[in-house]
């Protein structure tokens, strides 16, 4: 039941109990690199060149797409009830989609018709839609005249309303192109 002791080893004043030994060639590595470190901390280049001071770029507009009138100051209106400024958003929203305006009668059976109530504050900008009959068999329709009606801001100021609330129908024909009742050609 005897064992085999180990060789004692003295200890020294460096390898103390709570000293961690290292090998010889890590202890020369850290202190390369400690040494390294110095001496890229005390490199410094120099400053790089300012650039010379360049005109202001002004970005160009971005382009419009077809059909749609380019936005510019909103018109004034002299609508005193919401009915009349229907008509002075009716022609707005023509004159922004000119292309998109069906023209003619339409026909017998078009693909979805809608009527969207409309919030316009006292600048031209929509505040809200909302629904009173939406063409749920067509969503991607509903989605498009939501589109259409917020990118036609700024309407005309209602200047006399201060905001309005207007109510009109969307006449869809499967094409993609529309009518709204207050200016429609009328239907076959």
């Amino acid at each position: 039941m005897f064992s085999e002791s180990k060789p004692h080893r003295p200890r020294t004043a460096s390898t103390g109990p709570d000293t961690p030994r290292r090998p010889g060639w890590m202890a020369a590595l850290l202190a390369g690199m400690a040494g390294l470190a110095a001496i890229v901390a005390g490199c410094k280049s120099s400053p790089a060149p300012t650039p010379a001071p360049q005109a202001a770029v002004v970005p160009a507009p971005a382009p419009v797409p077809p059909g749609v009138a380019p936005v510019g100051p909103p018109t004034p209106s002299g609508a005193k009830t919401p009915r009349e400024y229907r008509l002075d958003a009716a022609r707005h929203l023509y004159q922004r989609n000119a292309e998109r305006i069906y023209k003619g009668r339409l026909p017998p059976l078009l693909y979805a018709i809608g009527t969207l109530e409309v919030e316009v504050d006292r600048r031209g900008n929509v505040t809200s839609l909302h629904w009173l009959r939406a063409p749920k068999h067509a969503p991607e329709v509903v989605k498009e005249i939501e589109r259409t009606a917020r990118q036609a801001a700024p309407y005309p100021v209602p200047e006399r309303l201060g905001k309005v609330t207007y109510t009109d129908t969307w006449l869809w024909h499967k094409s993609g192109k529309f009518q709204l009742d207050t200016l429609t050609e009328g239907q076959d």
